[in-house]
């Protein structure tokens, strides 16, 4: 029986401290031996939002032990490591930089290769951690700092279908539950908020709806929200705006969805129709029903990582690994973090005033 290789991921793109531990299984089924994971929630939360420096700090002071927790829960020894995979973008350059050069100098350390990771590809992967996934499929990737509609014709073949043109998702979520006066992370509380409420209370607006393709916008909702907390006055009506935001984002990514579908059955030449959500966001249970129902309607096959992977996380981070292991897809150890790390380099930026859509 030959060796199944071993990978290390490490990820802290921004304010999660994470190691894992993954292999496979004779069938070539990923298996994760650990997943440790340490939030920074406690040291932001009087800020309201991720400070960088601080985050990096943190990272810095608890990195060495968190892959140590790793590898001891994993039930592996360091010597059986085949590859070292880290994080190396997108996100805030002193964090990426900090788990990029704690992976190299491992990788190093240990004579092993050392393998660059997107954590883009990571969110698009990681379905695979509990799921049979073949190429090619549809991806929907929201999260605190992305939203795009994504076709994936194999590891590192990406052709993006639409993104935000301003705000992602998980941050209108976020901004909505701030200005709701919900504590940092608030996000994740909205959709227990809109139980208590009247969805159709307040008639929010639906930015580039009718048009743009699958394209989004989030700016505009975030900014009528603004203008109605300022007139609220009752607990009521709080659980009303939480309810009638998070019915509005059902009804966006509904429609943006179904373009999306047309969209990917227009590039790929196959009868396989399968579409998987990815990101912080695809934990909002309320967003994963309407998904499911629209694949249902259209036959698609629907497929989601677990609740507990679908945020930042290592285990995405090595399960990208694994594969580039299994190609031979090794970097230098003076690869560069890149803060901006789009999955398609060829699609055009669309942020920032005078976007014609």
């Amino acid at each position: 029986m030959s060796k199944k290789p071993l990978i290390l991921g490490i990820e802290s793109s921004c304010d999660e401290t994470a190691a894992s531990l993954i292999t496979e299984n004779e069938q070539g089924i990923p298996i994760i031996l650990s997943n440790i994971v340490s939030s920074q929630i406690a040291i932001h939360k009087e800020f309201g939002g991720v400070v960088p420096e601080l985050a990096a700090r943190s990272h810095i002071e608890k990195i060495d032990w968190i892959v140590q927790k790793a590898i001891d829960e994993s039930g592996r020894k360091i010597e059986e490591i085949d590859a070292v995979a880290s994080t190396a973008g997108p996100g805030l350059i002193v964090c990426l930089s900090v788990g990029l050069s704690f992976g190299k100098a491992f990788a190093s350390s240990i004579n092993k290769p050392f393998i660059a990771v997107n954590h883009l590809e990571g969110h698009a992967l990681s379905p695979k951690l509990n799921s049979r996934l073949d190429y090619p499929y549809l991806l929907l990737l929201i999260s605190g700092g992305h939203t795009q509609y994504l076709n994936v014709k194999g590891l590192g073949k990406y052709k993006r279908l639409g993104t935000t043109i301003d705000d992602a998702l998980g941050e209108a979520f976020d901004k909505t539950a701030k200005l709701l006066g919900i504590d940092f992370p608030g996000g994740p509380k909205i959709e227990i908020l809109a139980k208590k409420g009247d969805p159709i209370k307040f008639d929010l607006p639906k930015p580039i709806y009718n048009k743009g393709g699958c394209n989004l916008s989030f700016a505009g909702l975030k900014t009528a929200i603004l203008k109605i907390t300022k007139t609220i006055k009752t607990e009521q009506e709080k659980f009303d705006l939480a309810a009638s935001f998070q019915k509005t984002v059902e009804e966006i990514l509904k429609k943006k969805t179904k373009i999306a579908f047309n969209e990917f059955e227009k590039q790929n030449n196959t009868n396989k129709k399968v579409f998987v959500v990815a990101g912080g966001v695809a934990a909002n249970k309320k967003i994963r029903s309407m998904l499911i129902n629209i694949c249902e309607e259209n036959n698609y096959k629907s497929l989601f990582p677990p609740l507990e992977l679908c945020g930042d996380n290592a285990a995405m981070i090595g399960m990208v690994g694994l594969e580039k292991f299994k190609l031979k897809q090794f970097n230098d150890l003076d690869y560069p973090a890149k803060p901006r790390w789009p999955l398609d380099e060829n699609a055009a930026f669309l942020k920032g005033s005078g976007i014609k859509l």
